[in-house]
């Protein structure tokens, strides 16, 4: 049922301007988009050679962003739709393939030197995707995510008021994290040198001359303990042990 939910979300979703619906199409959006993709890529060490699994690629357009850090990018996608728009942006067939199927039917796939993703772990069943993960993952090698934030105010309203029209960019089965216990769920599933880190306030509307002030703010905001478990998004990183 959850795959299901998630297919008629895409083809929902494609039919609107995705970008600017997820907040990354506007000045500010961009900003967030790239310092979040090359958080990602610092993360899970991407660097042209590796092979690697980017989970829910969607429009592409965080892989086109990884792309950039030269590996081999198996992007998947459960939604045609979405993936339809990902092949428009012609990235280079030798370094990015783009595949309609669920990541836990990856395994003729990997296994990989990174896994990575973008607001991708919410939508899925947890602790079977992390146990996925894992066995995909090379030993000493890295995933590397960043998801929304449970304890942010903005993602907490949708998240509990999702069946409201005007969040109806969240689908029905999707939740996020609070990062220490997602921090227990990592160690528990066998991962370590887990990293979580609450980071982003700068939100998707903030007016472009407004922006370099709300993002200098943002990222003192970050340091300040307790203020900034309230971000809006989580950056994860852990590694499979080399045992």
């Amino acid at each position: 049922m959850r795959t299901a939910h998630e297919i008629a979300h895409g083809k929902a979703l494609s039919q609107r301007d995705t970008e600017r619906l997820w907040g990354w199409g506007t000045p500010a959006g961009r900003l967030r988009a790239r310092r979040r993709a090359e958080m990602i890529i610092a993360g899970s060490r991407l660097s042209p050679g590796m092979r690697v699994l980017e989970i829910g690629c969607g429009t592409g357009m965080f892989t086109e962003l990884f792309a950039q850090a030269g590996s081999h990018i198996i992007a998947v996608d459960i939604s045609v739709d979405l993936l339809e728009s990902a092949k428009t942006r012609n990235l280079a067939v030798n370094q990015v393939t783009f595949l309609e199927k669920p990541f836990e039917e990856c395994d003729v796939e990997g296994p990989f030197d990174a896994i990575i993703g973008s607001s991708i772990l919410h939508h899925l069943e947890i602790e079977v995707a992390l146990s996925k993960i894992h066995s995909l993952l090379k030993p000493g090698r890295y995933m590397s995510f960043a998801e929304p934030n449970m304890l942010n105010p903005q993602v907490f309203m949708e998240r509990k008021l999702k069946f409201l029209p005007w969040y109806s960019y969240v689908s029905l089965d999707e939740t996020a994290f609070v990062r220490w216990k997602l921090k227990k769920l990592l160690l528990k599933t066998g991962f370590d040198n887990v990293e979580i880190s609450p980071y982003d306030w700068l939100h998707p509307s903030t007016p472009q001359s407004m922006i370099p002030f709300v993002h200098r703010m943002g990222q003192l905001m970050e340091k300040i303990p307790f203020l900034c478990e309230f971000a809006g998004s989580l950056y994860i990183r852990c590694r499979r042990p080399l045992q």
